[in-house]
């Protein structure tokens, strides 16, 4: 999907359309104060104190037909500029407004705001040229909002909408929200049994027995790809003292996200990060130039304090589980590598049908380490590996990790959302700081260079992502059911049917056998309901014929085919790892 923000005449547009809701709300709300309303990607929002007033989905409606009126008034949008102290006397009455004009540093600074007919705001700008030309806009939801994002102050009423050019493109959008809501993931999640959230542990998934299947399915899929890639596999210490955090720089840099306990005396660190215990690995054995590259990986789960507002499923989360990998490699190595990689990470993500863009950050313009000839070097070479490996990259300056630059890896989903996932980093601070070895031709020490890298980037995350992607309607190798046997009737056909459950059973097909006693429409629709990719129907015919007749989610064709057919059939789908499931 579009990003507003970054689209000029949307990001104007919507930027308009706030100013439009503002001046709707004082119509209906007298007493009404303003804090912010920025554009952001998917439109905009503005922050407003209603005093003791909550606002109901009813509101918005009536909000929204106030904006029309506002919108066929036809006012001509103007700017002016004052002085503060003019701004001062103007906005005398909103506290909020006042607050934004006295953190303009100097009294001869030049002000801008605003004027659509009786309502002038502060702003930058810039705006349509008339309200007539906001037309096509949609109020979507309401939330709190505390002021200046401080749980310490007022809470105030936050209303969320968008505005686009023509009719034809909101309803487009709007249609998009629709089917969104119906992926979410904190909804399927529910329904199909995968995980659930806690009042005991806010940020804290608890996966249920489908979630487990399909996270141990992923999980092996990760081992086994990277097994045939040359990884060798570990498993370091959840908790760590804190002078190992003080190595490494995150004790100060990191600390308020870090959680912490006393042991023998000692403070001691949850990891936010598996790093740290990766140089440990490296450095518990002596390394021969031979022996390079090394890549280890290692499926560590993580502890992040994040605020509570900003909890989201399993897309934010105080503990995940990061794919990580530590590529410990010779200078000469890296641009072989990082082609190595690319074409790794591609193929993985083409599994699941997804499409992505890379983008390479490079060194920040101020807090960085490492001599800028390096990072020169280091920068080129990661641009050229992409360039080698056949793809294109985006320069993204000054977003680099302050020990190095990074390729980042943006996925695309079924409904165009953008998702950053994958990536890898060219690592000139932990090597120095943990000392790092390796013994060269000649035998001297030399520091090895090394890359991090994730694909998932979280497992929990990432299967968020997958269950938005699918909708809920896995692919058949990672759906936690994979086939459900449905006899026609018990007397007659169960028999049967648990023949075939059993064959299918023995195969290590995940399959459920639906011998309840009700009807039959009702059993398959039900077993849609649940997303299970292919439902057998067995009755006389197939009972008589040794056949199975099958049907996929999603489709009412149906096919009958010899159960062993069927069998194999089956079988190599799932072990091709089909992104889609399609019959010829």
């Amino acid at each position: 999907m579009i990003n507003i923000k970054e689209d000029e005449k949307l990001n104007k547009l919507n930027h308009s359309c706030a100013h439009l809701l503002a001046q709707a709300v004082k119509h209906l709300y007298p007493e009404a104060k303003f804090w912010v309303g920025p554009v952001i990607e998917d439109g905009f929002y503005y922050d407003i104190d209603l005093g003791d007033k909550t606002l109901t989905e009813e509101d918005l409606q009536k909000i929204e037909k106030e904006m029309k009126k506002c919108s066929k008034a036809n006012k001509r949008i103007y700017r002016e500029e004052i002085s503060k102290k003019e701004a001062l006397e103007r906005f005398k009455d909103d506290p909020y407004k006042i607050d934004l004009i006295n953190r303009m540093d100097e009294d001869n600074t030049v002000i801008s705001c605003y004027t659509q007919g009786d309502f002038t705001d502060l702003c930058r700008g810039p705006h349509v040229e008339s309200t007539k030309k906001i037309k096509y806009f949609k109020l979507l939801k309401h939330s709190g909002a505390y002021w200046k994002g401080d749980s310490n102050n007022k809470m105030l009423q936050r209303i969320y909408g968008v505005c686009f050019e023509t009719e034809e493109d909101l309803n487009e959008y709007l249609n998009y929200l629709e089917e969104a809501k119906k992926r979410d993931h904190k909804k399927l999640g529910k329904e199909l049994g995968l995980f659930m959230m806690s009042e005991f542990g806010p940020g804290f998934p608890f996966f249920l027995n489908n979630g487990m299947i399909l996270r141990n399915t992923l999980e092996n899929f990760w081992y086994e790809e990277h097994t045939k890639e040359g990884y060798e596999f570990v498993k370091t210490p959840i908790m760590l003292n804190k002078e190992l955090w003080e190595l490494s720089g995150h004790w100060y840099n990191y600390r308020e996200n870090m959680y912490t306990s006393e042991i023998d005396d000692k403070t001691f660190a949850i990891k936010p990060m598996n790093c740290p215990g990766g140089m440990l690995v490296y450095k518990n054995s002596l390394h021969s130039y031979k022996d390079l590259p090394l890549r280890i990986g290692e499926l560590g789960q993580v502890h992040r304090h994040e605020a509570s507002g900003a909890l989201n499923g399993l897309f934010r989360v105080r503990t995940f589980t990061q794919d990580d990998a530590h590529i410990f490699m010779r200078e000469d190595q890296i641009e072989d590598e990082v082609i190595k990689l690319i074409n790794f990470i591609d193929r993985i993500y083409a599994i699941f049908g997804l499409t992505y863009d890379i983008e390479l950050s490079t060194r920040p313009e101020e807090k960085y380490i490492g001599d800028i000839k390096i990072w020169d070097k280091s920068e080129k070479a990661l641009e050229e590996a992409c360039h080698k490996a056949g793809r294109d990259c985006k320069i993204n300056p000054g977003d680099g990790a302050f020990y190095g630059p990074k390729l980042d890896f943006h996925i695309k989903d079924s409904l165009g959302r953008v998702w950053q996932c994958g990536t890898i980093q060219l690592d000139m601070n932990l090597p120095e700081r943990f000392d790092l070895t390796y013994i060269d031709k000649d035998g001297s020490k030399k520091r090895p260079v090394m890359l991090h890298r994730v694909i998932f980037g979280s497992i929990e995350r990432f299967i968020g992502i997958l269950i938005e992607h699918y909708a809920g309607a896995f692919p058949t190798w990672l759906a936690p059911v994979q086939v459900t046997v449905i006899p026609v009737n018990n007397n007659y056909h169960l028999e049967y049917a648990k023949e075939v459950y059993d064959a299918l059973k023995e195969k290590n097909v995940r399959v459920e056998l639906d011998d309840r006693e009700e009807k039959l429409s009702y059993k398959m629709r039900d077993s849609q309901t649940k997303k299970i990719p292919i439902i057998l129907v067995l009755g006389d015919k197939e009972k008589d014929g040794n056949l199975v007749s099958y049907r996929r989610h999603g489709s009412d064709k149906t096919y009958s085919v010899d159960k062993d057919m069927f069998i194999s059939l089956l079988l190599n789908e799932i072990k091709d790892k089909k992104s889609k499931n399609q019959d010829n």
